[in-house]
């Protein structure tokens, strides 16, 4: 959540930092601004609302000087006004401020500084923070070595509980950012005689490839002549550059009218990067070549806990039916955001997973702490190179399906299913999966891009079907076993871009106490396999049309259904159970994105919701 630009190099900053906010406002839009230094004094430029309309209404593009911070708000503390908008600026004008995160101890921190005569014109807990650097900054010694400016807020940054990923900027200092993180964040890069900062790679792509990565507890001092790392205990650090490995062009439209319908197109590439050199040469099972846990303690394994939260949470329990289903272990899926504040017993050969497509996600990355500091092994699955959670982890698996702009889960969601299937291959092979099942299985997994390629071959028709449905307040999406989670995330979709209210279910629950919604105004969405569920679904559908509840099912190409039975049938191919909650994802995907199209919402940016969720 919020969006975070900084630079400092021979360019004119303000175009730099808007081109950067730019592709950061799936973050978080709630309001935008720019601070950019020009002789010992800070161009400040914000509105709420988004990067074009602080444009439109204000100079910022036109902002003289070489360095300069901006932000891109997700409201935690305070409305959404302009003077909530970051950046914020100390009561004695000596210090600029942006931040990302939450400060839970500012009430008390800003009682203290009001009685040092320090004023606030905003309701956010940022500001707080600001001024607390600029009263360090008075106070701090003018050091013989060192900078007086970065020691202010290094000593401010002990005194404040929560999280954070911050740069600021003194107006006694020409061309100078301190910028710091914990728990929220934040990555440096690297140019051609300039440096950004950024909350994610995609605001700094289009001018370097070379990123550091800032951990918990690390600040950066940047100048125009380069830039050093400490902690908070003043030890140095020795940076580690890395190097981005997709290009601008992964981060653009390419055609496409939004960012979700690009990925949604996407998916069939995604998943054969997702599978790339991850099936072993006989092909009878997965490998896994950064899991760090060997064959023989993976034996040992008699129980595997998933944390996840939002879509990742759905995929886990899809992870859950096929891993019990083929590899015979016993899974328990817990929201990470609750599990750190539980105290459920754990066996001593639990293995444990997190699932993040972001690797930055604040309640899985504290469900995971939680359960590696009570001493449990965590793999994680993520989709961003050197994340915080892919760091943290013992091991895992990443998905490599580039970047993902939308703030509703698409392609990543699908890859985590996929690699969900791989991983249950992987442990049944080690267990009792014979051969020729892992043959047929990895088969089945090898096929399912091209799956996915017929179902898009759809999309014209389930527009047509999303336009009719539209004008609908609410939808229910029901499904059994391993598409009950699909209908969840079905549901979710839904609900994320068009703000239509929709639920999902085990199509067995409607009859308890569900099927009191069902009308002619409630349409209700069936996944309807083919095999030993087919009576079954088909039985539910028929006490909701017994009741005038109109039907939209997504069945597999040989099933029978009775004439007239559903309002409008998608038909999806006929597959293997480990692929079939990928193959079924995709029509609800295309579903709830042309509803929303047809709506005229904004599709890649819904209100009220962030793309990386940074704040607990």
């Amino acid at each position: 959540m919020c969006g975070i630009v900084g630079y400092i190099g021979k360019q004119k900053a303000s175009a730099i930092i808007l081109e950067g906010l730019k592709r950061l406002e799936y973050r978080g839009y709630d309001s935008t601004g720019i601070a950019v230094q020009q002789d010992r004094r800070f161009e400040v430029a914000k509105k709420i609302g988004r990067v074009d309309g602080l444009i439109k209404a204000t100079s910022a593009q036109k902002i003289p000087g070489f360095s300069g911070i901006g932000h891109t708000r997700w409201a935690t503390h305070g409305g959404v006004t302009d003077a909530n908008a970051h950046p914020h600026v100390s009561s004695d004008g000596k210090i600029a401020l942006i931040h990302n995160g939450v400060i839970e101890n500012y009430a008390s921190i800003k009682k203290f500084l009001l009685t040092k005569g320090y004023t606030f014109q905003s309701e956010t807990d940022t500001e707080v923070l600001c001024n607390l650097i600029a009263y360090h900054y008075q106070k701090e010694p003018v050091p013989a070595e060192g900078s007086r400016f970065l020691e202010s807020v290094r000593k401010t940054l002990r005194h404040v509980q929560g999280t954070y990923g911050i740069a600021v900027m003194c107006g006694d200092c020409a061309a100078e950012i301190v910028a710091a993180r914990k728990g929220s964040p934040l990555i440096l890069g690297v140019g051609d005689g300039e440096y950004m900062l950024a909350s994610d790679v995609s605001a700094i792509i289009s001018r370097t490839q070379n990123v550091v990565y800032l951990k918990d507890g690390e600040l950066v001092h940047i100048t125009a002549q380069g830039f050093g790392i400490t902690t908070l205990e003043a030890e140095d650090v020795s940076p580690v550059v890395d190097k981005i490995t997709w290009n601008i062009a992964d981060a653009e439209l390419g055609g496409y009218a939004h960012f979700m319908e690009k990925e949604i197109f996407e998916q069939p590439t995604a998943l054969e990067n997702t599978m790339r050199g991850r099936f072993s040469e006989d092909g009878s099972t997965a490998q896994f070549g950064g899991l760090n846990i060997s064959a023989v303690d993976l034996r040992q394994v008699d129980r595997v806990h998933l944390l996840a939260c939002g879509s990742a949470w759905h995929a886990c329990l899809v992870t859950e039916h096929l891993i019990e289903r083929f590899a015979r272990l016993p899974v328990e899926v817990d929201y990470a955001s609750e599990f750190r504040y539980r105290n459920m017993p754990l066996g001593s050969n639990t293995l444990f997973f997190t699932i993040s497509q972001s690797g930055e996600t604040i309640d899985t990355l504290a469900g995971m702490r939680e359960a590696k500091r009570k001493g449990y092994k965590v793999l994680a699955v993520s989709n961003v190179v050197g994340s915080t959670i892919a760091r943290e982890a013992d091991g895992g698996v990443y998905q490599h399906v580039g970047p993902e702009i939308g703030v509703a889960s698409t392609k990543a969601f699908t890859s985590q299913i996929l690699i969900g299937a791989m991983l249950s291959l992987y442990l049944g092979r080690m267990r009792d999966m014979s051969f020729s099942e892992g043959v047929e299985v990895v088969n089945a997994l090898k096929g399912t891009p091209d799956l996915v390629r017929k179902v898009l071959e759809q999309a014209p028709r389930i527009r047509e079907i999303a336009k009719r449905f539209a004008h609908y307040h609410d939808f229910l999406f029901l499904g059994r076993l391993s598409l009950f989670p699909v209908a969840l995330e079905g549901a979710l979709k839904l609900k994320e871009i068009s703000y239509i209210h929709a639920e999902g279910y085990p199509a067995a629950e409607m009859k308890h106490g569900p099927i009191a919604l069902i009308s002619e105004n409630c349409p209700s969405v069936f996944f309807v396999p083919s095999g030993e569920m087919f009576n079954k679904v088909v039985s539910s559908m028929q006490e909701i049309k017994a009741r005038k509840g109109k039907i939209i099912a997504i069945a597999t190409a040989n099933c029978d259904l009775p004439a007239g039975l559903a309002d409008e049938v998608i038909t999806i191919p006929e597959c293997h159970e480990s692929v079939l909650p990928v193959v079924a994802t995709v029509p609800v995907q295309l579903l709830s994105y042309y509803i929303a199209v047809e709506l005229n919402r904004d599709v890649d940016k819904p209100r009220n919701l962030a793309k990386s969720v940074t704040v607990e």
